[in-house]
């Protein structure tokens, strides 16, 4: 059975840091896509980052892009996401997710939420 269990959320001030930590069991991540999203109330679940294992490029939404390092801990199992200079708008719910294959895009070039496991989420608040 695969789990997935987000840590690390909180609540900083505009400027502030945080990593989130998403520890897996049950799962392999070599060869397959792990990824954050997060969604804010009334708004639409964003792919933030994501990284294939195997490949060098990893992902970014534009909003994370020079901000956000998305990276894999093989010998942990562990997904990590580091969010410095957080911003208000970056407040929202953070959710890791795991598939069983590669990455996919969508038609505008923004990842997928075809993931086949979610973690329950972790709250990020920034304040202003």
């Amino acid at each position: 059975q695969v789990q997935l269990g987000e840590s690390g959320g909180g609540s900083v001030q505009t400027g502030g840091s945080l990593r989130l930590s998403c520890a897996a069991s049950g799962y392999t991540a070599s060869g397959r896509c792990m990824a954050w999203f997060r969604q804010a109330p009334g708004k639409e679940r964003e792919g933030v980052a994501a990284v294939y294992t195997g490949s060098d490029s990893p992902y970014y939404a534009d909003s994370a892009k020079g901000r956000f390092t998305i990276a894999h801990d093989n010998t942990k199992n562990t997904l990590y996401l580091q969010m410095n200079r957080l911003k208000p708008d970056d407040t929202a719910m953070y959710y890791c997710a795991a598939a069983l294959g590669p990455c996919r895009w969508d038609s505008r070039g923004l990842l997928r939420a075809d993931f086949g496991y979610w973690g329950q989420g972790t709250q990020v608040t920034v304040s202003s």
